[in-house]
């Protein structure tokens, strides 16, 4: 199987305009006749189900929560790029484009990066315009402050909470259309599977979550905007209803799932407090501008009031070792050194597991006021979870599962191996390599459906006039009747092991052996014991209730039987890929220094998996990575 990227030809700073100048484009009154499904509505769903529909297509949007306002969007706190140099620091897009390639470890593909920060900039206009309220300078100018992997501040905010500022933006551009008719919004309804009509994606079978009705949609195309699969981890920053079954039906459907390995473990998140935990809240890396990370130079004194160890007894690890950029080195490192310290026993906190936030000096610099000014939700936020007082006293924080920057595999265009089938945001893999840069991921959800996927579709639906699929095609009904055996399979075994149980498990073994540090011998382990969980989960299940009505044990239990099976596969990459590359750090493979150590001739490529059926092992098509302007060079901070 041959992988064709589609990039354009030409110099690199010119693919996307040549792409544009020489697009396929839908005459207005045209459009009308092309029925498009989206799902999901964060920043990327919303932003491509609007514009579409402004465009003229007629839109189907769908969402498991009761209002779009409630996609994961909401959650992003400290910021998104662009390379407007405002500052008058020396950004660019050039610099924008490098320090992501670079922030990836070398593994993104090139052209799909230089495009994400060539319309950065129009994501800012396009924001504001909706009234998006980001922070000011004095006189009235947009402010920027810096994030990790990146010695320019070019990150815009609205304090802490960008996700929900800019998912308000793109929500009521939504709802603008959904009250002219051009959009059909589906709430509470989650997508089960993907409906292909010959060998190309014309719908999806939904759930009802409040009836249980299980229904077919039928459309030209297909956009994928579901978001990651962090929560396969069971404990991760994601809300809890995030999950993996949208793309991975896609996958079992024949979507090749591209670098799944490649998992973000965010270095500034509130540490576990106890087992009956379901979810871990992060703190934005935009407080690492401010606060200094440290952890004491001596174990003897983790036990110890922070007050009460004195400065010479504090090691400032992240500026000791990465000088250049400190507190901001990139999360990958600065989470990996994070764990280095608790594992020499330098953590503080319940069981070791964490290290200090420090805002003593900035407070003293700066005043309290400029500090609750910049970040004073995340400072409540923090004090209503631990009771402790961040201007006061040092917050504590360790690494927790994040982003995820594999995704289904897509092309230039945005589309997968199957024709039709769309994925944008973090859904696909195309923008991150092996590790993102902090306030990429609102850049990347808002570039793909604002100012990508209205040029690129039309390669695609150009080629679909005259071939609209009648929704009575047997192909739908026949997938329909696969959902429906599979959702009473769940609830036929009536077991005695509640889908949390088997989700926490899972989570457990897969945070061991591939979480922040994996080895031949951890993830063989755990290729040995996932199909054994598996087994057990659809011979214990427990799935109270019935079908036919809002049955959350039912949704839960389904999303699960995904992770047990797609844990297999981010396994099965984990070992296949022998090497060290940002958020992929296999222990065999790293430098004398104990940083990640690439292997350029052998893995310079995208591992892109194909499903060859159940119980058998996934094939991998590879798809070479080739740097026309970058030179792929040893990733220093230092």
């Amino acid at each position: 199987m041959t992988l064709d990227s589609k990039i354009p030809a030409g110099p690199l700073d010119r693919k996307w305009t040549t792409y544009k100048n020489n697009a396929k484009v839908i005459a207005p009154n045209n459009k009308r006749k092309f029925d498009l499904i989206i799902v999901g509505s964060g920043l990327a769903g919303a932003s491509a189900a609007a514009t579409l529909a402004e465009q003229g297509f007629n839109v189907k949007c769908f969402c498991y929560q009761d209002s779009p306002r409630r996609a994961h969007s909401i959650a992003a706190q400290g910021g998104i790029n662009a390379a407007k140099n405002y500052q008058n620091d020396g950004d660019s897009v050039y610099r924008l484009f490098y320090d992501t390639i670079k922030g990836g470890d070398f593994r993104a593909r090139e052209a799909n990066v230089h495009r994400l920060a060539e319309v950065s900039t129009s994501i800012i206009d396009q924001c504001v315009a909706q009234g998006v309220p980001f922070a000011r300078e004095y006189g009235g100018l947009l402010a920027n402050r810096s994030f990790g992997g990146a010695q320019v501040s070019r990150t815009f905010y609205a304090r802490g909470q960008t996700g929900q500022q800019l998912l308000l933006g793109a929500y009521q551009a939504l709802e603008a259309q959904i009250a002219r008719g051009a959009v059909k919004m589906y709430s509470r309804t989650e997508m089960l599977d993907l409906v292909l009509v010959d060998g190309h994606a014309k719908g999806i079978v939904t759930r009802d979550m409040v009836t249980g009705e299980i229904a077919t949609h039928a459309g030209d195309a297909v956009l994928l905007c579901t978001g990651g699969y962090g929560n396969v981890f069971y404990l991760s920053t994601n809300a809890k209803g995030c999950n993996v079954t949208a793309t991975f039906r896609a996958y079992k459907r024949g979507a090749l799932f591209a670098n799944p390995c490649y998992t973000q473990i965010h270095p500034t998140c509130i540490p576990v407090s106890g087992a009956y935990q379901s979810k871990l809240t992060l703190m934005s890396e935009s407080l690492r501008n401010d606060g200094r990370v440290w952890a004491p130079k001596r174990k003897e004194d983790c036990g110890k009031s922070p007050a009460d160890i004195p400065e010479d007894a504090r090691d400032y690890y992240l500026e000791r070792k990465y000088p250049s950029y400190g507190n901001l080195a990139p999360r990958d490192i600065s989470s990996r050194s994070a764990k280095e310290a608790c594992d020499e026993g330098r953590g503080v906190g319940p069981g070791g597991l964490g290290v200090y936030l420090d805002f003593a000096d900035s407070i003293k610099r700066f005043g309290q006021k400029t500090i609750e000014e910049r970040y004073g939700n995340l400072f409540e936020m923090y004090e209503n979870i631990t009771g402790e007082n961040a201007y006061e006293r040092p917050m504590r924080i360790y690494p927790a599962v994040h982003y995820t920057m594999g995704g289904l595999w897509v092309d230039y265009n945005l589309m997968s191996n199957i024709p039709g089938l769309h994925v944008l945001g973090e859904a696909n893999f195309s923008d991150h390599g092996a590790n993102r840069l902090g306030a990429s991921a609102l850049m990347q959800g808002l570039a793909d459906g604002y100012f990508v996927i209205p040029y690129t579709i039309g390669d695609y639906l150009t080629s679909q006039f005259g071939k609209k699929v009648d929704p009575r095609h047997p192909a739908f009904e026949e997938t329909k009747l696969q959902t429906t055996a599979r959702v009473q399979r769940l609830l036929d075994v009536k077991g005695n092991r509640s889908a949390d149980d088997f989700h926490r498990e899972l989570g457990l073994l897969v945070w061991d052996k591939c979480g922040m540090a994996r080895d031949r011998a951890g993830l063989t382990e755990a290729l040995e014991k996932i199909p054994k969980l598996k087994e057990e989960f659809w011979s214990t299940i427990s799935v109270p209730g019935s079908g036919e009505s809002f049955n959350q044990a039912l949704e839960k239990a389904g999303r699960v039987a995904d992770f047990l099976e797609f844990a297999e596969v981010l396994c099965t990459d984990a070992l296949a890929r022998e090497e060290s590359c940002g958020g992929h750090f296999r222990t065999e493979y790293q430098t004398p220094e104990g940083e990640a150590l690439r292997n350029d001739e052998d893995y310079m490529h995208v591992a892109a998996w194909k499903y060859e059926g159940d119980g058998v092992a996934p094939t991998l098509v590879k798809e070479p990575l080739v740097y026309e302007t970058v030179k792929p060079a040893t990733r220093s901070y230092k």
